[in-house]
């Protein structure tokens, strides 16, 4: 009877350490997978906006879907120009006297491959839909428009992931805790995302230390 009786205590003693190890353990892992797999959607969401900014600069608008997103990456061209001022002398009438005229000429030099130019060799802009870390090939959601600010229409896009989706295998509560984060050093909100559909932004809601990482 006595011998049961330890056994089971040791099993609870035991139980009970284990439970307080993940207690401690489980945030601080936590942490170092959510800080992976963020960068790398972050990363991806930055190629992203890199390639909707070269999009508008051909189109004066920005690509309203991935397949549209990609081909441009794909065969896209942007032009090379060079400004210069110049003048020259012309007779005024009104005076009647030749005067100086001054110029801005923009030579076009030619043209550049946005691919080589946004991803220099590597072909990762294929799959600039695909979630990283996505369990079942989640795909970003891409939305364009167009708006009225200050007077003007503005192309203007929003490129977002539900932080759910790249957390799927993390433990419920600390998801939770992540999604209702409020804090400068935190990614505020449910989503991960670039760009916006209100104002005429292409921000990252993420904190500074995640562009320090990459340029790192």
């Amino acid at each position: 009877m006595k011998t049961a009786l330890k056994l089971f205590l040791w099993a609870l003693a035991i139980l009970f350490s284990y439970q307080i190890y993940l207690s401690v353990n489980a945030p601080i892992e936590f942490d170092k997978v959510k800080q992976e797999r963020f960068s790398a959607v972050i990363n991806t969401l930055k190629d992203i906006r890199n390639a909707q900014e070269a999009y508008k600069t051909v189109n004066n608008k920005y690509a309203s879907d991935f397949k549209s997103l990609i081909a441009f990456v794909e065969t896209g061209n942007y032009t090379i120009t060079q400004q210069r001022d110049s003048s020259y002398t012309a007779f005024d009438k009104a005076y009647g006297i030749s005067v100086l005229k001054e110029v801005r000429i923009i030579d076009t030099l030619g043209t550049v491959s946005v691919k080589d130019s946004l991803f220099k060799g590597s072909d990762r802009y294929k799959n600039l839909m695909k979630v990283p870390f996505g369990q079942n090939g989640e795909e970003f959601k891409l939305e364009a428009k167009v708006i009225e600010k200050g007077g003007y229409r503005a192309p203007v896009f929003l490129v977002s992931v539900e932080k759910n989706v790249v957390l799927y295998d993390q433990p419920e509560d600390l998801v939770a805790k992540e999604n209702a984060a409020l804090s400068v050093e935190q990614i505020n909100g449910t989503a991960i995302k670039v760009g916006s559909l209100d104002d005429v932004s292409t921000s990252g809601n993420w904190p500074p230390i995640y562009d320090k990482k990459k340029n790192n």
